[in-house]
């Protein structure tokens, strides 16, 4: 008998189609909860970050045009160049705080509908939304800590790479075999960090679906997100890169008319500008095309961060139906009939002894 399949995937060890299937057919069916919840983060973040740009750019509009306005072979005054810092920091905080939030709702939502798209069942906006806020501190626990377990190793051994290169080159004077030596040097540190940062970064990849389906803390998300994966790191690698390139892949083509249709509006505003244009003038010039590559970066994003992160919730389902025999638990909560049991290991054949 077939496993059962009361929603987008057999209840039964995926292959890479039912994976992928079972992505697409998530995206089709509650494409109104993901799109929704991403429509509404990420169009937020942009109208976050666009009105405090617009407030800062208010603030420090005069430094600008001071500094705009500088000849050449003057040098701009503290009291114009620190407001701009000190806005440009600001803007730069207040991006990682809005993104970080994003982020962390993202990797909650799409869990949040990936439970009851497996078991075929309904499940509101709100509902989604709900969820999401439930666990988004935990979330973003867990991708933070990821992020810090990949970064610091590889920060490490670059600078240990960095230190050694500058005593080459300290060493040869500066020649060009000391160039040549740090060059090399500098690419087997590149080789050495990336694979380095990939393991990581595939052992810990189910953490946020951990958080949202088990309700882990962050660290024992992390440890449940490792052992799920040994085993199959290689097979969970393989399946998570391709749907990342088909995601980068799809982004792109999507985003492509967008900016075509704002090359039109930005040629013919740049076309009214004088001699000694502003910069406020530049940007109202340039407003339509800034529009439509900022619509295409959005639609992209909602693509190339949602079909990613269900694959990566199928991947954790397939992981637990493996080792833990999950499927008769979700059968039996979808109201389906129980999967086969697996056959015996000499069925079929002479008992042995």
């Amino acid at each position: 008998m077939p496993p059962p399949k009361p929603g987008v995937i057999p209840l039964a060890p995926l292959k890479l189609g039912d994976v992928l299937n079972g992505a697409f057919s998530t995206m089709g069916k509650y494409w109104k909860q993901l799109f929704g919840v991403a429509g509404a983060l990420y169009g937020g973040a942009a109208l976050v970050m666009a009105a405090a740009v617009a407030v800062a750019y208010s603030a420090v509009a005069h430094h600008m045009t001071e500094l705009t306005s500088v000849g050449y072979g003057e040098d701009p005054t503290s009291a114009d160049v620190v407001p701009l810092v000190i806005a440009g920091g600001v803007l730069v905080l207040l991006g990682i705080v809005v993104m970080s939030v994003v982020s962390g709702l993202m990797y909650a939502a799409v869990p949040a509908v990936l439970q009851e798209a497996v078991l075929g069942r309904p499940v509101a906006f709100g509902t989604v939304w709900r969820r999401a806020w439930a666990r988004v501190l935990p979330v973003i626990g867990a991708l933070v800590l990821t992020a810090l377990i990949v970064i610091v190793p590889m920060m490490l051994l670059l600078v240990a790479f960095v230190g050694v290169i500058i005593s080459v080159v300290a060493m040869d004077g500066g020649g060009s075999g000391g160039s040549v030596t740090a060059i090399t040097l500098g690419v087997i540190g590149a080789l050495a960090t990336g694979p380095v940062a990939t393991w990581l970064w595939i052992k810990f990849c189910l953490a946020p679906a951990v958080v949202v389906f088990e309700g882990q803390r962050p660290v024992a998300a992390l440890r449940r997100s490792a052992q799920l994966v040994r085993g199959d790191w290689w097979r969970i690698f393989g399946i998570t890169l391709l749907a990342g390139l088909m995601a980068s892949t799809a982004g792109y083509f999507i985003q492509m008319p967008f900016s075509v249709l704002g090359i039109f509006p930005g040629m013919l505003g740049t076309a009214s500008l004088d001699d000694d244009p502003s910069a406020a003038a530049v940007i109202t010039a340039l407003s339509g095309y800034l529009v439509a590559a900022l619509l295409g970066q959005l639609v992209s994003q909602i693509i190339s961060t949602t079909f990613p992160q269900l694959v990566t919730g199928l991947l954790y389902v397939d992981r637990r139906i493996r080792t833990e025999n999950l499927g008769p638990v979700l059968a039996e909560a979808a109201g389906a009939p129980a999967p086969p049991p697996p056959p015996p290991p000499h069925a079929g054949g002479a008992p042995q002894e």
